[in-house]
């Protein structure tokens, strides 16, 4: 029954009750109107507007729900269907919908990871840049500071070495971007000795302490999902420095049945979980990317817990 002829016939059984009652009750109107007749009147009145009102709200109630999802659908959280029931107009209209936010979600996903693709293509050059022409320009001022400092007299020399170190600190700290930028230590030696090194170097500059928990015999992932995982305790971390007020941040990465579980979680002041920035929403189109659940919430005590658990293709739990 489409929309027309519900929302019709629901008028037409309210309109053609009272019709009836007025045919068969026993009841009269005087001219002028009595008053018991005036109140017999009002009160079927009002119930003919119930009734229509409440059967309205029955044959609409699908166009409301489907309204509230509406507001509330985000393309970063996947999955939040309303539910069609029947072969009328509004079921029609919620499978409509439906099919809408699967190509649209489709369609975030794949233009996500070619954002996210490019970006680490540009993180790439950036940090191969920094590491051949920056890095090697101020590798050959230190030799020459070097050599200068020799051959000068006693006070130029100090000036000379202090220069010299002031030069030396600012490789390693292009030398930090570069590893920031591109991970290499996730090529050459895999995904928990990069996020060791990552840690530590949090640890170091960010003068808090790091608890790591890695299992020992992860399953074999593919490229794009270790550097995903890489990228959100990176993101995680910088988050913690910034915002969390923490002194401690436990990182663990292990295998739960047929997945993979990422945590991080800091000992801070906490975080709304509606106020979503850059860097949170990043982190779940990087999780889209890779078909992983990504959940930002309140610790059991206090701060902040960052998960994010990634499927194991082929896997079972027979494999654990």
């Amino acid at each position: 029954m489409s929309l027309f002829w519900r929302i019709f016939g629901l008028n037409a059984v309210v309109l053609g009750t009272a019709t009836a009652l007025l045919l068969w009750a026993p009841v009269t109107v005087s001219v002028p109107v009595l008053l018991t007749e005036a109140v017999i009147l009002v009160c079927g009145l009002v119930v003919m507007l119930v009734a229509n009102a409440a059967l309205l709200r029955w044959g609409l109630s699908p166009l409301d729900r489907l309204t509230r999802l509406m507001t509330t659908v985000d393309l970063l959280r996947p999955g939040q269907r309303p539910v069609a029931e029947g072969r009328g107009e509004v079921a029609e209209l919620i499978r409509t919908f439906n099919a809408m936010l699967d190509r649209l979600e489709a369609e975030r996903a794949a233009s996500s990871a070619r954002v996210l693709l490019a970006q680490e293509a540009e993180r790439r050059r950036i940090a191969q840049e920094l590491h051949d022409e920056v890095g090697q320009s101020m590798t050959a001022i230190l030799l020459a500071l070097e050599r200068a400092a020799v051959e000068a007299a006693g006070p130029l020399r100090g000036e000379l070495r202090q220069i010299q170190e002031i030069t030396r600190g600012s490789l390693d700290e292009v030398s930090r971007l570069v590893r920031r930028l591109r991970p290499g230590v996730l090529d050459d030696l895999g995904l928990v000795s990069a996020l060791t090194s990552l840690t530590n170097d949090f640890a170091t500059h960010a003068g808090l302490r790091v608890r790591r928990r890695f299992d020992s015999e992860l399953p074999a992932l593919e490229r794009e999902t270790e550097l995903v995982l890489y990228r959100v305790v990176q993101e995680s971390l910088t988050n913690v420095a910034r915002h969390a007020d923490a002194t401690q941040v436990d990182v663990s990465l292990c295998r739960s049945g047929d997945a993979v579980e990422l945590s991080v979680v800091d000992d801070g002041r906490g975080t709304a979980a509606t106020c979503e920035g850059a860097g949170i929403r990043g982190m779940r189109e990087r999780a889209l990317l890779i078909g992983a659940a990504f959940d930002i919430a309140p610790a059991s005590r206090a701060g902040t817990r960052v998960r994010l658990t990634v499927p194991v293709p082929g896997s079972s739990p027979d494999h654990v």
